[in-house]
């Protein structure tokens, strides 16, 4: 078999940077379960089947395009009296910034690879971040979960059903309401 050629190579990185692209807006417009292979493959202006030959099928389409950093600040290096406001808004930071994670919570509550992908993604990233402050593994993972019901139940109300107030709340008032409770999952005793 020959090589590729850096030509082709440039080509072929292109190619699967615009079907991720497309995939994630398409994810986040029409969640997982509407999104298709050939709207994807329109979006990005390429056959269906280059879709295929690079992902496979939707399903690691979709696992690829969710791939996704929470970019999560450092919590023990925040003032402790702080750490629920910083995180409620850096979470709003994220979900206002990125479609990925938006398609991915759309995608979550109707599909099952989604919302394993979800749970990976706050086992491996906000987990950790809750230890930091939060020493004991056993209380920490309840914590997170606790921490992550709060997130993930604002941005639903807010991103995807988009129920007044929450939705049209200004981002500073919203920040009011939750952070006391963020604040608590992490810091307050039983």
């Amino acid at each position: 078999m020959l090589a590729m050629s850096t030509a082709q190579r440039r080509r072929s990185d292109a190619t699967r940077a615009a079907i991720l692209v497309a995939a994630r807006e398409r994810f986040a417009a029409d969640g997982y379960e509407r999104a298709t292979i050939r709207a994807i493959a329109a979006d990005a202006d390429i056959d269906p089947s280059m879709v295929m030959r690079y992902y496979g099928n939707k399903e690691k389409l979709f696992a690829a395009a969710a791939a996704f950093d929470l970019r999560l600040p450092n919590l023990e290096a925040l003032p402790g009296g702080q750490l629920g406001a910083r995180l409620v808004a850096h979470f709003l930071d994220r979900w206002e910034s990125d479609d990925t994670l938006m398609a991915l919570l759309r995608a979550a509550v109707t599909n099952e690879a989604a919302a394993e992908r979800m749970r990976d993604i706050f086992a491996t990233q906000v987990a950790p971040a809750v230890r930091t402050v939060v020493p004991d593994p056993a209380e920490a993972a309840v914590r997170s979960g606790l921490v992550a019901s709060q997130i993930l139940g604002a941005a639903l109300i807010r991103y995807v059903l988009a129920l007044p107030p929450v939705a049209s709340m200004d981002r500073g008032e919203l920040i009011t309401w939750l952070a006391p409770t963020v604040q608590r999952y992490l810091t307050q005793p039983r």
